[in-house]
């Protein structure tokens, strides 16, 4: 991989050892992510390798945010509204006429 803070030199796609150094975590833990299909990939033919494209790390890396967020909404039940747990953002939903 290169350097940090030069992500911008690798590529649409990430190797699993990319993806993990990026996340900080073991190959093998990307992997399982794959497996679950929990992270989107894709396979270089039909038994290649796996790559992850760069968008779609920042996209499921924005949702583990998200999911972060609502379960401590949740665990502080007594202060959060049902459009905070739901993800449901201010201004979001308008009323049908």
């Amino acid at each position: 991989m290169t350097s940090p803070g030069s992500t911008g030199e690798l590529g649409r796609f990430l190797t699993l050892a990319d993806t993990a150094e990026l996340l900080a975590v073991d190959v093998g833990v990307v992997d399982a992510l794959i497996g679950s299909g929990e992270l989107p990939a894709i396979r270089v033919g039909e038994h290649g390798p796996w790559r992850v494209e760069r968008a779609q790390l920042e996209v499921w890396i924005d949702e583990q945010y998200e999911t972060a967020r609502r379960h401590a909404a949740w665990n502080e039940g007594e202060f959060a509204t049902l459009a905070e747990l739901s993800g449901v953002r201010r201004g979001g939903v308008h009323p049908v006429d």
